[in-house]
């Protein structure tokens, strides 16, 4: 109220300076009364003229750009002016502050790796992430206010929209046919809803792989069993031979051999996955560990094949020795198992110029159809699963080869062509190959 004293005193001070010249005029005149009235009406229309010009100042800034400043008159409308400029920039302070926080808050959400689409009651769209967009197949701009389900058309997706019921997800085939997604829907406000969609491709697949591992296993280990319970019946209920209980019991034996290997291959698998990368200052001389491999594959070959051994090496690979003597033994034993008696086997160390190195193992053996190549390092993949059973492998052995070159830093490359023969390649790289210390010989030599 600080304008309202210095308004009343310019009030009283311009009526008593209207009367006091009116009076003085009208005393002139010879009309002291009317000359006091006429100045008193003229004081009071110049107050509230001036009143009104400010008024007008006023009621023009409010009708134009808010964004300049109010008019600093003083008394009264200059205080209005005042107020409800103040009260215009706080306004704006604070909405400004909420659209910061609206801001933020929507690019959080389009920093989550989940889909939020928000729908009115109407299920039109009101506002989507770029990551909803994405899985839902929608364009976030050009789709706003369009009805949800005239642009996601899966049967399952809508009749879970209609439904009402939001306690439960669905899952549905993306549209495109690109993954799969998970939606789950949840109501908000009056009657909207927020729909969150996440992209479970790869759970899926993972799901499946996990299926399909645990019947294969159970598969693998059946056949066996299997075998295993009917010898032991016979033994047990008919009277055998010693010949024919000697064959029996070798066959038993081969049928227990070939589970131990299973489980082994199992169980090396679980520690590939389940350990840390193999160190880089650990180093594994090459040429020991490929005469090991050579003479245990010799031994399975009986003299079935010739082996030819390039250029072994004076070279040490950082690693870990019973991952790389597991990995070098699986390729060069299914070359034996995979090659008709008289076929040449070969292993060879091969430098490269950049520094890495390569070990290849080739066979002249019976060779692998091209549609076969990009699933053969999957667990249980057979080209041909009596083959492989006949030939004792258990479908694991190039799963364990890629997992441990790839914790090696390397990756295994293969080319085969029917009946031409195979060829494995372990490429490793150069920081993980050092000539053998106190050698002398460089590596590749």
């Amino acid at each position: 109220m600080v304008w309202f004293l210095p308004r009343l005193l310019a009030v009283v001070l311009v009526l008593a300076l209207g009367v006091g010249l009116g009076h003085l005029a009208g005393a002139a005149l010879g009309l002291p009364g009317v000359g006091t009235v006429t100045g008193a009406a003229i004081a009071v229309a110049l107050a509230v003229l001036v009143d009104l010009l400010r008024a007008m100042r006023l009621m023009t800034w409010l009708r134009g750009d808010l964004a300049r400043a109010a008019p600093r008159d003083a008394g009264f409308w200059g205080e209005v002016g005042y107020r409800v400029e103040r009260a215009l920039r706080l306004r704006e302070q604070a909405t400004a502050a909420e659209a910061k926080r609206l801001e933020e808050f929507l690019s959080a959400i389009e920093a989550s790796p989940n889909g939020v689409l928000l729908l009115d009651d109407k299920d039109q769209i009101v506002w989507s992430s770029a990551v909803a967009a994405d899985h839902l197949g929608l364009d976030a701009r050009r789709d706003m206010r369009q009805p949800i389900t005239n642009l996601v058309r899966t049967p399952a997706f809508v009749a879970y929209l209609q439904d009402g019921d939001s306690r439960e997800s669905v899952s549905f085939a993306a549209p495109g046919g690109q993954g799969n997604l998970q939606v789950v829907v949840r109501a908000y406000g009056d009657r909207q809803k927020l729909v969150i969609s996440q992209d479970v491709t790869e759970r899926t697949r993972a799901d499946a792989m996990r299926r399909d591992f645990v019947a294969n296993v159970s598969h693998e280990i059946r056949t066996p069993l299997t075998v295993l319970a009917g010898f032991v019946e016979t033994m047990a209920s008919l009277p055998l031979t010693e010949a024919e209980r000697a064959r029996v019991l070798k066959l038993m034996a081969q049928q227990t051999d070939r589970m131990q290997v299973l489980v082994s291959d199992l169980l090396t698998l679980a520690q590939l996955e389940g350990s840390p990368r193999p160190p880089a200052d650990r180093w594994v001389a090459m040429a020991p560990l490929l005469r090991r491999v050579l003479a245990d594959a010799q031994n399975l070959s009986a003299g079935r094949h010739p082996f030819d051994a390039v250029d072994l090496p004076e070279v040490e690979v950082a690693g870990l020795e019973p991952e790389l003597l597991s990995a070098l033994a699986n390729l060069v034993n299914n070359a034996v198992r995979y090659t008709p008696a008289g076929g040449r086997i070969a292993v060879a160390w091969h430098a490269r110029a950049d520094g890495s190195a390569e070990i290849e193992v080739r066979d002249s053996g019976i060779g692998i159809a091209r549609e076969h190549l990009p699933r053969l390092t999957e667990r249980f993949y057979r080209v041909d699963g009596s083959r492989s059973r006949d030939t004792g492998g258990t479908g694991l052995g190039l799963s364990i080869v890629k997992h441990v070159i790839q914790r090696h830093g390397g990756a295994l490359e293969i080319d085969s062509e029917l009946g031409q023969g195979s060829r494995f390649r372990l490429l490793l790289p150069a920081s993980r190959v050092r000539a053998r210390v106190g050698a002398g010989v460089p590596a590749g030599a």
